[in-house]
């Protein structure tokens, strides 16, 4: 029996210490924010581009910027419209 890897630490997870999150197996240790390194859990997370945040922090730091871009450390879609649009002139 082989088991599966988990990407946060690459390790075996065994059944007992594993939780499935997007098709992944974590260790539920490694299963964590990406902004606090809090543990989550299945009902307290949200996956944002690969990513997984507590709600509170989601919400704190997109109340922050005012949107998923600058509040996440990317560049904004407009700064990249504008770009664009200089561009093509």
């Amino acid at each position: 029996m082989t088991s599966e890897q988990c990407p946060v630490c690459s390790k075996a997870v065994y059944p007992m210490e594993k939780i499935n999150i997007d098709g992944k197996a974590f260790h539920r240790g490694c299963f964590r924010c990406a902004h606090c390194k809090g543990t989550l859990k299945l009902g307290n997370f949200t996956a944002l581009e690969g990513l997984f945040y507590c709600k509170p922090h989601l919400i704190q730091m997109f109340k922050e910027k005012g949107n998923y871009d600058e509040g996440f450390g990317r560049e904004q879609h407009k700064t990249k419209w504008a770009q664009s649009a200089k561009a093509s002139e």
